[in-house]
């Protein structure tokens, strides 16, 4: 289990993002209802190049007129180099509900921190209850390659998401299938005495590893990309368990259906939780009698593993579950 990342705005549960297209309005009030813990209004990708200033001005509205409850909110504006970019943060920047911007295709530390300094501007002329925060996607080779500096860029900044599908067009590996795995990343395992035998990796395990590591380093969630064929639930469910094992705590949704999955994914388990209960008593127990470790079964349990039970115990309540 992972530490747990605060923000500029506190501690925010983003076990599930859902990405609602801004100019698919019919979607808001069932995306407002549904169980996502965060959600963003795209302004980008999902958005043809021709209505983006529609949809620019449809977030606005959204975000000044639906009821978003506690779910935290984004606009994913379109990047730095593009033409719509500053009306956007401008335009979005304005709206009392957001939470954070989401900013696409970071390629180095100054683009967060040219973000920062615009958002610290706005805030000096219209301030605001609490400031705005920032979360990024990696999504190209060159924001992978500096991927830790951009981590340490700015205090504002609280996540950082894998985005697999324009990183895979950057690399030229031409997956068709965003987030799945590649058959043909696999190598020929040879033993002596034993047949050849296929052994299957992931060949996404560097970036979301590196990712990870840069986000625990700088007290960033780290927050897994779109999984794009939504059809395949159970894809889905190993991608997100993937993505919990190397460390990360959240992932996208790009169709409501994945929502639920990502949520029981990213919440403790019942025997992770009576596991945590069970050591923190046991180490207690332990402490008054003066000892800093105990064996369990065959297994050496120490302070360690205390810091490990709080976390998960942590994680289990902000999740909303009882844990005494």
């Amino acid at each position: 289990m992972v530490a747990i990342a605060e923000g500029v705005s506190g501690f925010r549960l983003q076990r599930s993002e859902l990405a609602v297209p801004a100019t698919s309005e019919k979607f808001f009030e069932k995306a407002a209802r549904g169980p996502t813990d965060s959600l963003f209004l795209d302004l980008e990708d999902a958005v043809a190049p021709n209505r983006r200033i529609e949809a620019r001005a449809a977030a606005v509205k959204a975000l000044g007129e639906v009821d978003w409850g506690s779910k935290t909110a984004s606009v994913r504006v379109n990047g730095l180099t593009t033409p719509w970019a500053i009306s956007d943060i401008l335009a979005v920047a304005a709206c009392p509900r957001l939470d954070m911007i989401l900013l696409p295709k970071v390629e180095t530390a100054g683009d967060v921190i040219f973000l920062d300094r615009l958002l610290t501007g706005l805030e000096l002329e219209t301030p605001r209850a609490r400031p705005l925060g920032i979360e990024i996607l990696i999504e190209t080779t060159k924001g992978l390659a500096n991927v830790e500096a951009i981590a340490a860029s700015s205090p504002r900044l609280e996540g950082i998401i894998f985005g697999v599908g324009d990183y895979s067009i950057e690399l030229e590996n031409f997956d068709t299938v965003f987030g799945a795995s590649n058959g043909d990343y696999a190598v020929l395992a040879r033993a002596e005495g034993k047949p050849p035998e296929h052994h299957w990796n992931d060949q996404w395990h560097f970036a979301l590893a590196r990712i990870a590591n840069a986000c625990r380093a700088y007290g960033l969630r780290p927050i897994d990309g779109p999984f794009t064929n939504y059809g395949d639930p159970d894809g889905y469910r190993a991608s997100a368990t993937r993505a919990r094992a190397l460390g990360f705590e959240g992932k996208w949704a790009i169709h409501p259906s994945q929502v639920e999955i990502a949520n029981e994914v990213f919440t403790p388990s019942a025997g992770q939780i009576a596991w945590a209960r069970d050591i923190a008593a046991k180490m207690d127990a332990a402490a008054g009698e003066g000892k800093g470790a105990i064996g369990l079964e065959g297994v050496l349990i120490d302070r360690a593993h205390v810091l490990l039970s709080d976390k998960i115990l942590r994680r289990a309540r902000v999740a909303g579950l009882e844990v005494h």
